[in-house]
């Protein structure tokens, strides 16, 4: 073991005087967890770090996954995928694709393990399509004495429905069955947008497309919009000129884009100017190429996030008041609005439990204070139906959770009988699930 510091992705979190294990295989991490159980240590499975909440922050032991990777086995006829928990998706998919698989929706970045993301509830957009946790079917886990369990289609079924968003509270997975498809290509329009343009006709864009989201520009009326249509593997791929690419996703949208958030983190009164030069710059754009190539994106600037999940009747409402709170100035905000929609699922804490969902993503500049902005969002847009994404930046508790996830209780339940003595347990946990 080794005693190290660490912080997550966005440098929000720290945490340090804690040891560290790095297990290979599940054997490993199931003596690891064995022998913390028995000296009433506390142990945190950590992947990539980029969660924004505290929820993956180490009190005695981390155990980080980096060797706990590589996909298991394919079944051709089923379309499931074994793969190990410690797995980043950047791995995975074009592993996947040699295949001839593709996993069926993705979040916007691809740096994440496969564990990280499916735990908190990562949900990507596509209104017949869920967030990663839906295709979860099978799960391997080690629980807080060490024991080794499989949950599947044949062993305590809904206990996959339990744990597939788990929080890493009621044990450490080490495996998951997704269920794939055929490989696909997409194809993405990118386009830019006046906002009430694209509210006016909001329902009828999200449910004829596979996969579509948009970026509200702060202090201006303008969005990005982003369509997404699925095409069979076999057709033409017509991909960005590298130049384009370059030009577009690695220079705009990240060198450049650094340099705007320093400058106008110096000088805040720019901010309304900029945005409105940022959004007219974004032109039209249309290309071709595998799936997960189209719906990952390159991040190299280091921001905060918090999300809010609600019903798909609300967002636009939702949009207009942030309209408006962005034209009385009272914040001055350079990062845009990102808004997402996902098909109700049955992961009990799943943000899209039980209803189709729209959400609305806010960020800040790591270098700036996130507050009092993400306040004043909570503030305006927290109605009782609204769901923090889990791996996010919110204040909510126990108390404010249960009502808005039906299964909730149920899950705490559940976690009382695997982990009494909270093992996997830390400050964050206690927060959202209570004691």
């Amino acid at each position: 073991m080794a005693e190290r510091m660490w912080q997550n992705w966005a440098g929000n979190v720290a945490a340090s005087g804690f040891d560290v294990l790095a297990p290979a295989t599940t054997e490993e991490v199931a003596e690891a967890v064995a022998l913390a159980a028995r000296t009433g240590r506390k142990v945190k499975a950590i992947g990539a770090g980029h969660s924004f909440s505290a929820i993956g922050q180490p009190v005695d032991l981390q155990l980080q996954l980096h060797r706990l990777t590589g996909i298991v086995s394919h079944d051709v006829h089923t379309q499931r995928v074994r793969v190990r928990a410690g797995t980043r998706l950047r791995e995975m998919n074009p592993a996947l694709w040699d295949l001839g698989l593709a996993m069926p929706n993705l979040g916007d970045f691809d740096g994440q393990t496969v564990s990280g993301a499916i735990a908190t509830g990562t949900h990507g957009t596509g209104d017949a399509l869920t967030g990663l946790a839906g295709f979860v079917r099978a799960i391997e886990m080690v629980l807080a004495d060490g024991s080794v369990v499989r949950y599947d289609d044949a062993h305590q079924p809904d206990r996959v429905a339990a744990a597939a968003v788990g929080l890493g509270a009621l044990g450490i997975v080490t495996e998951y069955e997704l269920q794939c498809v055929p490989a696909f290509l997409l194809r993405a329009h990118e386009s830019p947008d006046r906002l009430d343009a694209v509210l006016e006709r909001l329902p009828e864009i999200v449910e004829g497309q596979d996969h579509f989201e948009f970026f509200y520009f702060p202090h201006t009326d303008r969005v990005q919009t982003k369509t997404n249509v699925r095409l069979e593997a076999t057709e033409q791929a017509n991909p960005l000129p590298r130049w384009r690419a370059t030009l577009d996703d690695k220079i705009l949208a990240n060198s450049a884009f650094e340099g705007i958030n320093r400058v106008t983190s110096r000088a805040p009164t720019l901010i309304p100017r900029v945005n409105q030069l940022t959004a007219r710059v974004l032109t039209e754009r249309t290309y071709t190429d595998r799936s997960y190539s189209v719906l990952t994106t390159e991040r190299t600037v280091r921001f905060r996030e918090s999300e809010l999940s609600m019903p798909r009747d609300q967002v636009a409402g939702a949009l207009r008041t942030l309209r408006d709170y962005f034209h009385r100035g009272d914040q001055r905000v350079t990062f845009p609005v990102e808004v997402r929609f996902t098909a109700a699922d049955d992961r009990w804490l799943s943000t899209s439990y039980g209803r189709p969902s729209a959400y609305v993503a806010i960020h800040q500049y790591h270098r700036l204070s996130e507050q009092p902005y993400f306040g004043d969002v909570w503030k305006m847009l927290m109605g009782p139906e609204v769901r923090p994404h889990w791996g996010k930046m919110h204040d909510l508790r126990a108390a404010d959770l249960r009502a808005r996830y039906e299964r909730f209780d149920d899950f705490v339940e559940l976690r009382d009988r695997l982990d009494p003595d909270r093992v996997f347990g830390n400050s964050h946990l206690e927060q959202v699930l209570g004691g």
